[in-house]
């Protein structure tokens, strides 16, 4: 009779502190795109396929006894991927008005990167696998999952100035062939003022990585600065921005480092139930395989513009237009043109 009732207590206690557990608020968000992309590659053979972009995540959220809020997310579904994003971190929110980011938090300078308006479609022009040009801003901004950002409350030592602080450290694993990155160190700051009719945006950043690898020396962590205004009057939204850094363990190698910067602008328009966007991102390059120099220039020049039209709440009708003009080691590669019609559906 005595173990029917400890464990009689032993599950009203489990089932209390399941309770308890459970009170988290929890909401969804997520959005279904898909479309055509037409392909028209310079120098190769026309294509064409279905591009979706299917996202599905779970927000958690709960504020203490003290009026701290305690956040983290994770992606049922990312694009295409049923196993989804579960690396989010946690958030801690707190009653001042800043946060703490934790665990696997990203980096300071990215967070800061001005949107700059581009073409809304999915279509992308791919070139050849050893273009090392970049056309994002926040192409330098490398993290560990070792790490931690502070986000300052609003009106952080000026009216309109918010500022971030991010550090990451070794992850401890041996190095490889492959260039991991080993810790990093950035700073980011937005700045929003009104500037007659005009809602004005400045963002910088600044970022330094360092990582490692087997065999041959690094010469060139990642490390860079960015920084971009927005305007919007009205309807009117023009903004540009400017990017300059190192990058080591770039994407299309490994063993290779680069040296690079770029230069993006962009105009967004808002009529009744269309926006037009209008972008235009130029990158240039040089990569070296790690612990070398010289090289060529590698460029790309991506212009797009996008047409949508808000058919019902939360239903968006997508025609999107890109064309690209690259250049590999100074001679001219696979550039050319693509344009998507799609839709998207998100809640």
């Amino acid at each position: 009779m005595k173990k029917e009732l400890l464990m009689g207590t032993a599950l009203v206690s489990t089932l209390g502190a399941a309770s308890v557990a459970e009170a988290v608020t929890a909401t969804m968000s997520g959005n279904h795109q898909t479309g055509l992309e037409f392909d028209s590659p310079s120098g190769g053979t026309d294509t064409n396929a279905q591009i979706n972009d299917n996202n599905f995540t779970v927000s958690l959220s709960e504020t203490t006894d003290g009026g701290m809020t305690i956040s983290s997310s994770f992606k049922l579904m990312d694009e295409n991927a049923a196993a989804g994003d579960v690396d989010a971190g946690f958030t801690l929110a707190f009653t001042d008005g800043s946060k703490l980011d934790v665990i696997n938090a990203g980096n300071a300078s990215g967070s800061h990167a001005v949107s700059i308006p581009g073409s809304a479609g999915a279509e992308g022009v791919a070139t050849t696998s050893t273009n090392a040009a970049e056309t994002g801003l926040d192409f330098a901004t490398g993290s560990t999952v070792q790490g931690v950002e502070y986000h300052t409350a609003a009106d952080f030592l000026a009216d309109g100035l918010k500022m971030s602080f991010s550090a990451s450290t070794d992850s401890g694993a041996n190095s490889t062939v492959t260039y991991s990155v080993d810790s990093h160190l950035a700073l980011g700051a937005t700045y929003v003022t009104d500037l007659g009719d005009s809602t004005v945006t400045l963002g910088g950043g600044i970022s330094e990585v360092e990582g490692s690898k087997t065999a041959t020396a690094v010469t060139n962590d990642t490390n860079g600065y960015h920084v971009g205004v927005s305007a919007v009057t009205g309807d009117l939204t023009v903004a540009v921005g400017y990017a300059d850094g190192d990058k080591a363990g770039i994407a299309l190698t490994s063993a290779n480092e680069m040296t690079g910067n770029v230069t993006k602008i962009g105009v967004k328009y808002v009529t009744g139930d269309l926006t037009f966007n209008v972008g235009y991102s130029a990158g240039e390059a040089t990569d070296n395989t790690i612990g070398t120099t010289g090289g060529l220039t590698d460029s790309k020049e991506v212009t797009s513009g996008s047409v949508s039209y808000a058919v019902a709440s939360g239903v968006t009708a997508i025609l999107g237009y890109t064309t690209m003009d690259a250049e590999d080691e100074g001679n001219t590669t696979n550039g050319g043109s693509a344009w998507y019609i799609g839709a998207n559906m998100a809640f």
